[in-house]
């Protein structure tokens, strides 16, 4: 059996990491696990493809041209999960410090992905490009006369730029191209840091620090769609074997929208905790109601999310306090 040549680019981050240990022992593929920060995990050896541990890790910046040249080369599929990103406070204070370099990473390695001849080229976008709505947004609810939310406005359509340019190299018909918009996704080596975390990994390291109360940012009445990384793996997995066309665009998420208020009430229960819930309306907030319809991801793809929230709050905690406490 010939293996097929993942390139996984951020195999250090959160998602990144979470594909590399699915990806880790499964016989059909060899990985080049890329790195530029983060270290590489202690459990993995850099070690060359097909050696022991199946993986050869190459660090690279990929704002570098010259780079992403090298590393892309004799590649069959990417998974391009690098990026800068942080939390909402930087997404309100600070807008810029996602765009420029998510631009210039995923420009350069569209190109040269198409230059190389890859077989599958797998990107996420994001939803926020979507208005707040009472029902499930479709994929075609997002409309190019639609006004983005002013505080998403520089990362939003950074991601339809996105979009729009794999649509555009698909069009050439020789590298398939899947564009993920997810939503808020959360689960192991996730960032667990007040400052720079989501709003899931976030809550967990103040819930699992209380004492008496949680301190929650603004009313708590936003609502956002919450998927496990394992979940969102899965559907990764099922693009990757089900995906006959050249391009989607497809809404991959848990198919409900929860609010904040909600969601740290639920971690707080499973945490076992008796704590209060404050609320500190000077914080940053963005008040919306998003949850996507997934119906195209089912169809496509025959995929489905399998972890609840309450579930996926658990598995989270436990995985917290094993390697995070």
């Amino acid at each position: 059996m010939i293996k097929k040549k993942i390139l996984i680019c951020g195999a250090t981050g959160f998602i990144g990491r979470n594909i590399l240990e699915r990806f880790y022992n499964n016989k059909k593929y060899e990985i080049r696990a890329l790195y530029h920060k983060r270290p590489i995990p202690k459990n993995y050896n850099n070690t060359k493809v097909g050696g022991k541990n199946n993986v050869h890790w190459i660090r690279a910046n990929l704002t570098k041209n010259e780079d992403v040249k090298k590393v892309m080369s004799g590649i069959d599929i990417v998974l391009q999960y690098a990026a800068t990103t942080t939390g909402v406070a930087d997404i309100v204070s600070k807008p810029y410090i996602h765009v420029t370099d998510n631009t210039v990473i995923n420009s350069f390695l569209l190109r040269e992905a198409f230059e190389q001849k890859v077989q599958h080229f797998i990107v996420p976008s994001c939803s926020i490009m979507y208005q707040s709505s009472d029902a499930l947004v479709k994929e075609t609810d997002l409309n190019e006369s639609d006004e983005i939310n002013p505080k998403y406005f520089g990362a939003g359509w950074m991601k339809v730029y996105l979009e729009k340019t794999c649509d555009f190299y698909s069009r050439f018909r020789q590298t398939k191209h899947t564009v993920f918009r997810q939503t808020n996704i959360y689960g192991p080596h996730d960032k667990y840091d007040l400052q720079k975390g989501h709003v899931f990994g976030s809550t967990i390291v103040k819930v699992m620090h209380a004492k008496k109360n949680v301190l929650v940012w603004g009313s708590g009445e936003e609502e956002r769609d919450l998927l496990h990384v394992e979940d969102l793996v899965d559907c990764i997995e099922a693009a990757i074997e089900n995906q006959n066309t050249h391009f989607e665009l497809v809404n991959v998420g848990l198919g409900k929208s929860t609010s904040i208020s909600s969601l740290v009430k639920k971690i707080i229960d499973a945490s076992g905790k008796n704590l209060s819930i404050d609320y500190d309306s000077t914080k940053p907030t963005i008040k919306t109601k998003l949850g996507v319809d997934i119906t195209k991801a089912k169809q496509l793809f025959n995929w489905a999310p399998k972890v609840s929230l309450e579930e996926g709050i658990v598995k989270t905690l436990n995985w917290y306090k094993k390697h995070v406490l």
